[in-house]
């Protein structure tokens, strides 16, 4: 039973083993899609061994039930210790900022800046968050079960954050750093023991992932760790760090300390989206959460002060549809079910828990924001598969989503890439098909047509949108990505590829590249060779007048040299160097998404 939150990050550490020969990605061998004519497929064949093994881990689950509960627990945490071996995976020199760093737990200044902080750049704290394995690594799991091996985006969340304070009477900036785990039950768990404990289910052989998933739930009640690894949102002045497995957790943004998790008054008791977006005009939050059992995809609403669930509905899906983000519009919830797809059966099968079934249909919903199952107007369009949406909004008689169409057979790019963001973006004659490229989708309410297109090219690689969050499900005029470096994410040979960012990209969405053509203009800032972001997000300047008032924030960091930096650039000079060059003393490992707080919207608990 493999964990939601270890197979969501974004697909990168799902694609398949390649190795690049002569520019041109290996072959994959493919698993059959369950989504077929033949009625084999949905026949479960039981692995050899399956049924031996299965009877040993019901005669222990049996000893374990007939006595008491705390003699259970430590019959069980015997029977764990002694037949399952924890091992340290290893990092590639060239994947060294992958690695963990200790926690701090306080505030430390920082006296290093190159250039200078804007003085309009508001007072706040820009704060990301990403995985950062407890004990020092991730854990490969042996047993007489098989083996099971955690993914690099399993790591425990730790939150790193810059503050921006203005000192004295002559205003001047003050900069501080701080970094610090976020607190899970489970963390804490695994804090108090002071050892992994948590059997890796990620990965591996069925039979094992099959074992780990169930001794973990009757040890800890949990069949995966809650690892809030993933991103940071503010809702009603208050913050709070996010991975889909789990609900939310409020963060005090002064200490960085775990105040509680986030059930909404205990009326939300399921997965929780770590993308939920704030609704224009009325201020609730609208929140999805999916599942592998049913209800596959639940969307609720939450009121504009955070106390209240307004609105929850099992849209009563027919598969699990891997549902990392929701689009919003004005009056509308934006579904996607695409053939991106988890399914417990296909673990006995030997095939991946998820997978993309190429054969099957993909649409998009459009629901009322306080609709229900019969309400959303459903569109069928090309089976696609898209983590993340750049935004939705309503024009006219369509409804616009705009994201980034990821391929399924890889989910992301840069295995075949052979050029570094420091070159000129070209299609290098790769096949567009291993691109992550920006795609439109325009649904006629009226007419019920669809027209989707790309809007960028496949000369480049993109992930992780931003834009103005004062756009969101509004028509806007520019949004901002992280861009590939392909050569930074395969230097070191083959295997699964923990992608580099070596630049930003801002997006022209209303600007074509020429008249009556689809593709837009596209600006790029580039970090150099060796420099990799992670994190970034817009802060808008104070009192800005136009959309593209402010500034590009990310963490970046120089492998030649070892050392983490923090880069402010200007979002209207986009292709000038940083404004400002914050240099930290310690280092900050590669990470997701990050938002920036203001002073002025925080609410100190």
């Amino acid at each position: 039973m493999a964990t939601i939150a270890s197979m969501h990050m974004y697909g990168f550490s799902l694609q398949p083993r390649l190795c690049s020969t002569r520019g041109r990605p290996a072959k994959i061998t493919r698993t059959k899609p369950l989504a077929t004519h033949d009625s084999s497929a949905h026949i479960v064949r039981t692995p050899p061994r399956f049924k031996e093994l299965q009877q040993v881990l019901k005669t222990k689950l049996r000893e374990a039930s007939a006595a008491g509960s705390s003699a259970s627990k430590k019959l069980l945490d015997a029977f764990v210790d002694s037949i399952f071996t924890f091992s340290h995976q290893s990092l590639r020199p060239t994947e060294s900022n992958f690695a963990p760093v200790e926690e701090i737990g306080q505030i430390t200044n920082i006296l290093r800046i190159e250039g200078a902080i804007p003085e309009d750049f508001p007072e706040g704290v820009y704060i990301r968050n990403g995985p950062n394995p407890l004990f020092g690594a991730l854990h490969t799991v042996n047993s007489i079960f098989g083996q099971t091996e955690d993914i690099w985006v399993e790591g425990e969340g730790m939150l790193h954050a810059l503050y921006f304070n203005k000192k004295g009477e002559d205003n001047t900036w003050s900069i501080s750093y701080n970094n610090r785990y976020v607190q899970s039950d489970t963390f804490r768990i695994e804090k108090d023991r002071q050892k992994p404990c948590f059997l890796s289910s990620a990965k591996g052989d069925p039979i094992a992932i099959f074992a780990a998933s169930i001794l973990n739930k009757q040890r800890f009640g949990k069949a995966s760790r809650n690892y809030s690894n993933t991103n940071v949102f503010q809702h009603a002045g208050r913050v709070f760090s996010a991975a889909e497995n789990d609900n939310p957790h409020e963060i005090d943004l002064e200490n960085l300390g775990t105040i509680c998790s986030w059930d909404v008054g205990g009326d939300w008791n399921m997965p929780f989206t770590a993308h939920p977006k704030v609704a224009p005009g009325s201020g609730d939050l609208v929140i999805h959460g999916f599942s592998f059992v049913k209800p596959f995809l639940t969307v609720g609403v939450i009121s504009e002060d955070g106390k209240k669930l307004k609105h929850k509905v099992d849209l009563k899906q027919e598969r699990c549809a891997f549902s990392h983000e929701i689009g919003i519009t004005e009056r509308y919830n934006i579904i996607m079910d695409m053939p991106l797809t988890m399914n417990l059966s296909r673990i006995l099968q030997g095939a991946p828990f998820l997978d993309y079934e190429a054969e099957s249909y993909a649409r998009i919903g459009v629901m009322p924001r306080y609709g229900d199952a019969d309400s959303v107007i459903w569109f069928d369009v090309e089976p696609f598969c898209t983590i993340h949406l750049v935004n939705c909004f309503e024009e006219h008689n369509e409804v616009v989503m705009r994201g980034f169409r990821v391929p399924g057979s890889i989910l992301m790019g840069p295995t075949v890439l052979e050029h570094s963001v420091d070159e000129e973006p070209a299609n290098q004659g790769l096949n567009e098909e291993y691109f992550s490229r920006l795609y439109e989708w325009r649904l006629n309410m009226k007419s019920m047509s669809v027209i989707e297109k790309y809007l960028t090219g496949a000369g480049i690689d993109m992930e992780f949108p931003v834009i103005n969050d004062k756009y969101v499900g509004l028509n806007h005029k520019y949004a901002y990505a992280q861009v590939v470096d392909s050569q930074g994410s395969l230097a070191g040979g083959c295997g699964i590829v923990r992608p580099k960012f070596g630049g930003f990209a801002k997006l022209y969405l209303e600007d074509k590249i020429k008249p009556c053509q689809d593709l837009i203009n596209v600006e790029y800032h580039h970090l150099g060779r060796n420099k990799f972001c992670s994190g970034a997000t817009f802060v808008p300047k104070v009192n800005g007048a136009n959309e593209d008032d402010g500034w590009i924030i990310s963490f970046v960091h120089d492998e030649e040299i070892n050392n983490s930096q923090a880069h402010i650039i200007d979002a209207q000079r986009f292709e000038n160097g940083p404004v400002a060059k914050i240099i930290l003393k310690h280092r900050v490992p590669y990470g997701f998404h990050g938002a920036f707080i203001s002073r002025s919207t925080y609410k100190k608990r």
